[in-house]
């Protein structure tokens, strides 16, 4: 059993993925971000960083709880504890450095377009620019290795795939004011339509979808999650 600790946001939205294409037997508890429920001394014994995602693995190595915390971190331990998704051992390399990649440009860069175009208290055209042109400049590299590709890495469709569909799925958001905003983009768009009329995402998102989470963004919700912007 796999206890897994979502909020309906991109990186929870990769392991939501996962788990309903591999199959296996997990239980979804909800983390409310915007009533700060990932600071709660319960959710910090699995999460010290207190962010979603999470799991614990009530049969880990020897048969004990073990908990992953991290989405990638957490793609990479369910993809070798099942045996799927990890592709060809030839192409580990390139599994691992595209995974790094989301990870690292993809996701963070993503986070902060959002927050400075939608969720900043004042409008500061140096952020927007800065993570919005960032997140353009990754688009295109991400562009340019799915000409003639139908997969992220090699011939099958592995976490990286998954990873990358979490962010691209919000690109919407992420290219405020694009009313089509992967048209610069063609082959990144044609595989996320691949991916995105898979099955088992219409299952993930009925998932992320069966908590009704806190929506308003009042002074607690600002303070949850953002709290570095108040004294301590």
């Amino acid at each position: 059993m796999i206890r897994f600790y979502f909020h309906p946001t991109p990186n929870p939205a990769k392991v939501a993925l996962f788990l309903e294409e591999a199959g296996i037997e997990y239980e979804a508890l909800p983390v409310d971000t915007k009533k700060g429920e990932q600071y709660s001394d319960a959710f910090l014994k699995i999460n010290p960083n207190g962010k979603v995602p999470a799991i614990v693995d009530t049969d880990g190595a020897g048969g004990k709880e073990v908990r992953v915390f991290d989405s990638s971190a957490i793609l990479l331990y369910l993809a070798e504890k099942t045996g799927q998704f990890l592709g060809d051992d030839a192409d580990r390399g390139e599994l691992l450095s595209w995974l790094f990649f989301i990870a690292s440009g993809v996701g963070p860069f993503s986070g902060q377009a959002v927050h400075f175009q939608h969720a900043a208290p004042q409008p500061l055209d140096y952020a927007v620019n800065r993570y919005r042109r960032e997140i353009e400049r990754h688009y295109g590299v991400l562009n340019t290795h799915l000409a003639g590709r139908d997969h992220v890495v090699g011939d099958s469709y592995t976490i990286a795939d998954i990873s990358l569909w979490g962010w691209i799925d919000r690109a919407p958001v992420v290219m405020k004011g694009e009313s089509i905003p992967l048209e610069s983009f063609p082959h990144l768009a044609r595989w996320f339509d691949f991916v995105n009329s898979r099955p088992a995402v219409e299952r993930a998102r009925k998932l992320l979808a069966s908590h009704a989470f806190k929506t308003e963004m009042d002074d607690v919700a600002k303070r949850a999650l953002f709290p570095s912007n108040f004294p301590k």
